[in-house]
């Protein structure tokens, strides 16, 4: 039995939106509440989250498609993935989108952040801090590697007269 992925209401006069984007490919494992596509307004986006943790069955508005409140989507297969290579859910607690972004772009693991939000929520400046102190003793960790000093560039040459 499948459960059909519609587009959720949009908020007052707002009737249709465009799917900017899946997150997942038909055939892929979802966690339950884990966003499935990006939609877009003239006045907001959004992500549709999955209602159970399964797989996405089917996806029957492609990217572009423009769709109305009540639309189907795609279909999602619920259950449990036996398939090893699922991804587990990345944190206990839902990332924002700015946070899951910066977490997939520089590849953190959100269990090892520490969030300075309420209840402990993982914010973008957290994120962005995590990848700064990282990226500080990549730096550090190349300064103290011995490599030879630069070869000079050769003075530019003098302008010909006119």
């Amino acid at each position: 039995m499948t459960i059909d992925i519609t587009v959720p209401s949009l908020g007052e006069s707002v009737t249709e939106a465009t799917v900017a984007r899946w997150l997942k490919a038909p055939g892929d494992a979802v966690a339950r509440d884990e966003p499935l596509v990006a939609l877009e307004t003239d006045k907001i986006a959004i992500e549709v989250n999955a209602e159970a943790a399964g797989r996405l069955a089917d996806i029957v508005a492609p990217q572009g498609a423009e769709v109305a409140v009540g639309a189907l989507l795609g279909r999602l297969e619920p259950g449990a993935s036996n398939d090893p290579a699922a991804p587990a859910p990345e944190t206990p607690s839902p990332l924002s989108p700015a946070v899951r972004r910066l977490v997939e772009e520089h590849g953190l693991d959100p269990t090892a952040l520490t969030g300075s939000g309420k209840d402990g929520r993982i914010l973008k400046s957290d994120a962005l801090a995590a990848v700064a102190a990282r990226d500080g003793r990549a730096d550090a960790a190349q300064a103290d590697s011995p490599t030879p000093p630069a070869p000079e560039a050769p003075p530019p040459a003098p302008a010909a007269p006119a």
